[in-house]
């Protein structure tokens, strides 16, 4: 069976991921075929809207393939990791400029590579058990994909601490921070799916979307603001350290299981994109850190430590006071390596 169903139906380009047993995660070849799929549909006049969905209840999908990362990884060979990630980030960039409607529809866990292709979208969809972050720093690389724009503009510093510590979001968090618009139950999405796919109408979305109930982060949003004014991760370190409260507490656990490398290089990215709406800004950033990752980040150390050994004792390289010319070598620019995007509109 193929990880991937891609199909017009009625007035709808469908494209399904269909790897349940792997919570969906993305292969190399599933980011080439979805950016092929949208070249073919961008100016095919029978396609009025793309639908994004996945197979399974756990996941519309739990991030990158990352397994042949790791091995190329060890094997010295940086390349292929150089250009898994310039092609997704690509294919990111065509979802988020794609100038019609794409509606994703994300259950259960969307992380990582998931929110590349899930979190996009014109008309972004959770459900009850749906669970979004930007999980990246727990494996020594940063939030990508296009993550760090949404993180750059979420309330306050919401972004600065949910790149850092990985934390969860259920469906109305999700929709606070600005990685989805839209709250419907799921046991409404086939039927929803069908109506789009017979229409294309984009109304009835907001016909059946309605307010979900929890969230954590609004309430906690001016203790997050405090927590994380500071410019870099020893001031936050600071702030967590000169107070005491349940947040701090649990904000200080977080931060103590992620690579210290990549969450300094996570607050100054949310610093440099401030503002930024421009989806290629934020990527172009992010690829000056994986370019590097493979050779030197915390990354394969990382994925050793998580799913490899599974001893969850990584070895980062930095303690919480990262040094600032560490961070500014891996978001230096790449000169003639630096992320293109001639393939967008090929």
């Amino acid at each position: 069976m193929a990880d991937i169903d891609i199909r017009i139906v009625g007035e709808c380009g469908r494209i399904t991921l269909n790897r349940p047993q792997a919570l969906n995660a993305l292969t190399y070849q599933m980011v080439l075929d979805i950016g092929t799929a949208l070249d073919n549909w961008r100016n095919d006049t029978s396609v009025k809207m793309v639908i994004i969905d996945a197979i399974g209840d756990r996941a519309f999908c739990s991030g990158g393939d990352i397994a042949d990362l790791y091995a190329a990884g060890k094997s010295g060979d940086y390349a292929y990791g150089q250009k898994f990630w310039r092609d997704e980030y690509r294919l990111n960039a065509k979802l988020a400029e794609f100038t019609k409607p794409v509606v994703t529809f994300m259950q259960g866990f969307t992380m990582g590579g998931g929110v590349g292709v899930g979190c996009h979208g014109s008309h972004r969809i959770v459900a009850e058990n749906s669970q979004i972050a930007m999980p990246e720093v727990g494996i020594g690389l940063v939030p990508d994909v296009g993550g760090s724009k949404i993180l750059a503009n979420a309330p306050g510093n919401l972004g600065a601490y949910l790149g850092t510590t990985a934390t969860r979001m259920g469906p109305a968090d999700a929709i606070y921070a600005g990685f989805a618009d839209h709250f419907i139950p799921q046991d409404q999405w086939t039927a929803l799916i069908a109506a789009l796919e017979t229409s294309a109408n984009i109304d009835l979305i907001t016909a059946v979307a309605s307010s979900p109930e929890g969230g954590e982060l609004i309430g906690l949003q001016s203790e997050i603001d405090d927590a994380f004014k500071g410019a870099t991760l020893s001031d936050v370190w600071a702030y967590l350290s000169s107070n005491t409260s349940e947040f701090t507490a649990a904000t200080h656990k977080k931060l103590s299981r992620v690579s210290p490398l990549s969450a300094a290089c996570t607050i100054e990215m949310m610093h440099r994109l401030a503002g930024n709406t421009d989806i290629r800004n934020a990527l172009t950033l992010e690829y000056r850190f994986t370019y590097r990752a493979l050779e030197k980040s915390d990354f394969i150390e990382g994925i050793r430590a998580a799913i490899i050994d599974k001893d969850r004792t990584p070895k980062w390289q930095h303690t919480n006071a990262v040094p600032t010319d560490a961070v500014a070598e891996m978001l230096a620019p790449l000169g003639t390596d630096e992320l293109s995007f001639e393939r967008i509109s090929s």
